[in-house]
């Protein structure tokens, strides 16, 4: 379940760089409920992704400058004595 915890955070991440919301990196890592390292990596996966991130310092938030879209999706079900139960579905956008 780590990967699902992980590709969360990438969203939460997103939608405050695409808010332009998060304040400082600090101020991030709190708000995230992460450590300050892991900010940092979170914004590497991004740009692994090809976003273009600033950060602007007077504004205190990280934001994109070019058009940058995340969409992720996740399904996990699980099949046991011919049954299927749906554990974790659905789309975040």
């Amino acid at each position: 379940m780590k990967t699902i915890k992980s590709l969360e955070r990438l969203q939460q991440l997103h939608r405050l760089i695409e808010n332009e919301r998060t304040g400082s990196p600090k101020e991030l890592a709190r708000r995230m409920e992460v450590s300050e390292r892991l900010v940092y990596l979170l914004l590497e996966y991004l740009k692994d992704y090809n976003a273009c991130i600033q950060y602007d310092r007077s504004r205190r938030t990280y934001f994109y400058t070019e058009e940058f879209q995340l969409d992720i999706q996740i399904s996990v079900a699980v099949i046991s004595n011919n049954e299927r139960t749906e554990i974790f579905g659905g789309s975040y956008l």
